[in-house]
């Protein structure tokens, strides 16, 4: 189990880093400006469907039963199975396609009617919109063949697929004196990438377990099963993309640049959620799910507690660090070219808004997984919903004296509630026990994160004090400055409270 998570951890922060190089790129070239909405805008919407029908709600149904088909009756039934989900996701997503592509300016008026008073901007939104959507349907399929290979145990290429994206686009961004804007050249890079991703899946699903082929759509039971996980499911991810949506259209509202600083905050607050939490997620559930599947209920239990650990243990640096020291961070990563100072101090606000949410963020894939591989798709809904409930309640009364930065702080309280939720369905349902081990764990990581959060400061006050006159990249200085030090204090506060012999069993367990 560790060495998978490393594998998609590894994979999923060369991703990240490659996506940093990409949005410094993206920073520089777009700034945080009108065009930069607009791209911004035409990037969210295929990753708000993606998230809804492919990696939110498709996988949480479609990997526990189709491992269950894989270790009842084999793999010939379980490749039936992924044939007729083929043949589903595929005619449906074309249906999507087509009618985005028909009503997109209708659509672009629901989604983002601030931008009904700038005729220019709505126009370059619809036209790069139409551009990215196509881009959906084929990570949809990469999604299911990324589930079909995960059941497998091979993680490798789809943890390494989005690092396509980013290299796709600072391709284009490159040449984005070809293009008519520079929102053209990342948007084309957007669809270009899709392809991409695609072929390195289905090359590798089609090596080891052979690509799903079109099938006779037939209600058998296991389909029905799936449907039957699938739709609250999707009530939940949708949920969650809801507010996602409502950032959107609520910061079109907002001046120029609004956009621009929740999109390179959540790239930040992005990096622990996809390199932790994401990773280790992705590999607990078909973990959890093989040992239920053959009764080993404590096995599953102990799986999801070293998920806990792991998590918590790689998080709490990113968390302190975003809370104390977001406009540092800021400047570092990208305050350069069309990005002024200006721009970095607003969307370091908006990270450490979004950085009081970052351990449920992290957290909730691992705590859901235990009802997903029990084929329960539906009790994680209900918190998932109270938490956007609060969520969008939040942002409405926030947005007006905090603008952007009310959004994200909305955004961390809903996944509080949601995160809190879960916990208690699942101790209420005998799956998870917060016994005194784990109550004396969650201490000490708060113990660990004060001492760094002290040290990070008194750096950072040091850093603004004999940095801030060097001639050349004072704020890469200091952000290397305070990653030396943190890295130090925090493994030291980890050695002394946890002590060695926490951490091999951690690793050997």
């Amino acid at each position: 189990m560790l060495g998978r998570i490393f594998t998609v951890g590894g994979y999923t922060l060369l991703s990240r880093l490659t996506g940093f190089a990409r949005d410094i790129m993206l920073a520089a070239i777009l700034g945080a400006g009108p065009v930069a909405d607009a791209f911004f805008v035409a990037l969210r919407l295929p990753n708000h469907f993606r998230a809804i029908f492919a990696e939110g709600a498709f996988n949480a149904a479609f990997v526990p039963a189709y491992a269950h088909v894989n270790g009842e009756r084999g793999e010939t039934s379980a490749k039936l199975f992924a044939g007729r989900i083929f043949t589903l996701l595929f005619v449906s997503q074309l249906v999507l396609l087509v009618v985005a592509w028909l009503f997109m300016p209708q659509a672009m008026s629901v989604l983002a009617p601030g931008f009904t008073d700038d005729a220019e901007q709505r126009r370059l939104a619809i036209e790069l919109t139409r551009i990215t959507f196509p881009y959906l349907l084929l990570i949809t399929l990469v999604t299911l063949y990324g589930g079909m290979l995960n059941v497998m145990h091979r993680f490798a290429s789809a943890a390494a697929a989005s690092i396509f994206l980013n290299i796709s686009m600072m391709a284009t961004l490159a040449l984005a004196v070809f293009f008519p804007t520079p929102g053209h050249a990342a948007a084309w890079g957007v669809l270009i990438s899709g392809f991409l991703q695609y072929f390195l899946l289905a090359g590798d699903l089609a090596t080891h377990g052979g690509l799903p082929r079109f099938a006779p759509l037939k209600l058998d039971e296991d389909v029905r099963a799936f449907f039957r996980a699938l739709g609250p499911a999707t009530i939940g991810s949708m949920g969650t993309q809801v507010a996602l949506f409502a950032d959107t259209i609520i910061a079109t509202f907002l001046p120029a640049g609004a956009l621009s600083a929740l999109y390179y905050a959540d790239r930040l607050n992005q990096l622990p959620i996809g390199v932790i939490g994401i990773a280790i997620g992705t590999v607990l559930l078909p973990e959890m799910s093989r040992r239920l599947t053959s009764e080993d209920h404590a096995g599953a239990m102990a799986s999801q507690r070293r998920a806990f650990d792991f998590t918590l243990l790689f998080s709490v640096p990113f968390v302190v660090a975003f809370l104390t020291v977001p406009d540092v961070i800021m400047r570092a990563m990208f305050a350069r070219g069309a990005f002024s100072k200006a721009d970095a101090a607003a969307a370091g606000a908006t990270l450490a808004a979004y950085a009081v949410g970052l351990i449920p963020f992290v957290l909730i894939r691992s705590a859901v997984a235990t009802f997903y591989a029990r084929k329960d798709t539906a009790t994680p809904v209900k918190a998932a919903l109270s938490g956007v409930a609060v969520n969008v309640a939040l942002k409405i009364a926030l947005v007006g004296s905090l603008a952007q930065v009310g959004l994200a702080f909305a955004t961390a309280v809903g996944a509080w509630i949601n995160l809190l939720l879960v916990l208690g369905f699942a101790v209420r349902r005998g799956f998870l026990d917060l016994d005194r081990a784990l109550i004396r764990s969650l201490a000490k990581f708060i113990v660990s994160g004060a001492v760094l959060g002290a040290a990070l400061w008194l750096a950072a006050r040091f850093a603004g004090s004999h940095l801030a006159t060097l001639s050349r990249w004072p704020d890469e200085v200091a952000f290397l400055w305070l990653i030396v030090v943190g890295t130090l204090v925090y493994a030291s506060s980890i050695l002394l409270l946890f002590g060695k012999g926490w951490l091999r069993s951690l690793v050997r367990s």
